[in-house]
């Protein structure tokens, strides 16, 4: 959605779509804005970090599936809940 927003959901695949829908769907219902993107910790470490360091977001909202590393990664890069 735009750079300055106030969450950021970060999918680990294209896999993980169904879920991140859900949440886009209550965040545009009430006019939350976002930033949706697909960011793999362990296929983009790189990519991950920066974004991370970049994002004016508020709140970091990961969405992992198999693996579940996703979370505890971007947690362990920034403060923000």
């Amino acid at each position: 959605m735009e750079s300055m927003a106030d969450v950021a959901v970060i999918s680990g695949s294209a896999s993980d779509a169904a879920i991140t829908d859900k949440v886009i769907k209550v965040f545009e219902k009430n006019q939350v804005t976002y930033d949706a993107q697909i960011i793999s910790a362990h296929r983009d470490p790189d990519r991950l970090d920066a974004y991370i360091k970049t994002s004016k977001s508020k709140i970091f909202i990961a969405i992992a599936g198999l693996s579940a590393a996703l979370p505890g990664v971007i947690a362990s890069k920034t403060d923000k809940p």
